[in-house]
């Protein structure tokens, strides 16, 4: 489930407080656009190998961002968030059986160990502000990358997943949600949660850098 503009962005934004962890992440998501995983998608350059690896470590992510999402449910203050985060928790379920299981390799195991200690520690909407950015960036990662489609079949099809309507109802979800929980939050919490939402921004450039150089254990 996941998953970015070349020098000005174009994104629809939604209203505050969403809007300012966007503008916050502006320049890591102009930077992510132009990375050569992402750029290789369309110009057919990504060597199949960089995106089995991906698509590797994807399944790993996902369960534990299935978990994150059933843990946070449980903090959500609304029933009916709860039961949302539930069935994205299962759709991601869903996705992961998809793909080919492997082992984490170290800025995927970072990652998810960064948002499950936001969700396990911090209040519901610290906790989904950490996981906001897989969501987001992707949504926006699609909708850029299907104006300009591949040739490759694998590829266009991982590109029209993210672009699609139901993939754009779960990212509205979500940043409803935090829109409404956000306001209730204590200056230090709302600090918190625009830095976890900047660093899992971060995470989701090196994740992509993490497939293109098929990033290996070391020693």
């Amino acid at each position: 489930m996941r998953t970015l503009c070349l020098l000005i962005l174009s994104v629809a934004l939604p209203a505050q407080p969403a809007k300012d962890l966007w503008t916050a992440i502006e320049p890591i998501y102009a930077k992510t656009l132009q990375h050569p995983f992402l750029t290789g998608l369309t110009d057919g350059t990504l060597p199949k190998e960089r995106f089995t690896f991906y698509l590797q470590q994807d399944a790993a992510y996902l369960d534990a961002f299935s978990q994150a999402l059933l843990d946070l449910s449980q903090k959500a203050p609304d029933k009916q968030w709860a039961q949302t985060l539930r069935r994205h928790a299962k759709e991601a379920i869903a996705a992961e059986k998809k793909l080919p299981p492997a082992p984490m390799a170290p800025t995927n195991y970072a990652y998810v160990n960064h948002f499950r200690h936001a969700v396990a520690t911090g209040t519901f909407a610290e906790g989904l502000a950490s996981l906001l950015p897989c969501y987001w960036i992707y949504q926006e990662v699609g909708r850029e990358l299907v104006r300009k489609g591949s040739k490759n079949a694998d590829y266009q099809s991982w590109i029209t997943s993210y672009a699609s309507p139901d993939y754009a109802k779960s990212v509205a979800e979500v940043l409803a949600m935090y829109n409404t929980a956000a306001p209730k939050l204590t200056p230090a919490q709302r600090a918190n949660a625009k830095d976890l939402f900047i660093k899992s921004a971060r995470y989701e450039y090196q994740f992509w850098d993490m497939a293109f150089r098929q990033e290996p254990w070391l020693p």
